[in-house]
């Protein structure tokens, strides 16, 4: 059950290096998402920035745990931070802890090299700056088509269908948004492993305003609050 879980939130995380066009972030201090397992409150996921300059630093707070029957049986809580030199991504840093197991992403951008040089409980290497690093906040998640797991550094290849226009009510807000599919491109992965995503995305305000998923339970992710 635990594995199972693993790689449910390996999955979750798993979201791409286009330039992050920081400037359409440039007003925020603050991204509070909550993490809802079966429509119950399980933790939040919370970014914050820091800008100075041309320099913009994403820090990445995460927190959650899954109970079965009353008794924990998955807790997850992680750091990262990412840092971008105007447009550009030059390094990646982070550590989760999933039931008291270790998980770590070093990231740096080569520039003599143009690529990503990545060290990470999973995947030791060079990467392609095309990659984009797999957190909520970045809404070019939806145009690339592969992806560096914030957790363990792992890549992923994408494919991201359109879906078509909605509007969703989200604490109270009415939001008009695009509805997505993102799906692994190898479909020949366990399906315990593939990515399989809903995200409904706000071109207005250019943020991610729910991710869904399912599989032993249906998670979402929820945008609560902006600053």
């Amino acid at each position: 059950m635990k594995k199972i879980f693993t790689n449910i939130i390996l999955l979750l995380f798993i979201c791409t290096n286009l330039n992050a066009h920081i400037s359409h972030y440039k007003n925020f201090n603050k991204i509070e998402m909550e993490i809802f397992r079966n429509n119950e409150l399980i933790g939040y996921n919370y970014y914050f920035f820091t800008k100075q300059n041309d320099e913009t630093v994403i820090t990445n707070q995460i927190k959650f745990s899954v109970k079965l029957f009353g008794a924990t049986i998955f807790e997850v809580e992680g750091y990262g931070e990412e840092k971008y030199f105007k447009d550009q991504l030059i390094s990646y840093n982070s550590k989760t802890l999933q039931n008291n197991k270790e998980k770590f992403v070093n990231l740096v951008f080569n520039k003599e090299d143009n690529r990503y040089d990545i060290k990470g409980s999973s995947y030791t290497g060079g990467a392609s700056i095309n990659n984009i690093i797999g957190n909520w906040w970045n809404h070019k998640i939806l145009q690339t088509d592969s992806q560096v797991s914030p957790i363990s550094g792992s890549i992923k290849e994408q494919v991201v269908t359109f879906v078509g226009k909605e509007k969703i009510e989200q604490y109270g807000k009415i939001y008009e948004v695009d509805h997505f599919k993102l799906n692994s491109k190898d479909m020949s992965l366990p399906k315990d492993k593939r990515l399989d995503f809903d995200i409904w995305y706000d071109k207005k305000n250019s943020m991610i305003v729910r991710v869904s998923y399912s599989r032993m339970g249906n998670w979402e992710y929820r945008l609560k609050n902006l600053e």
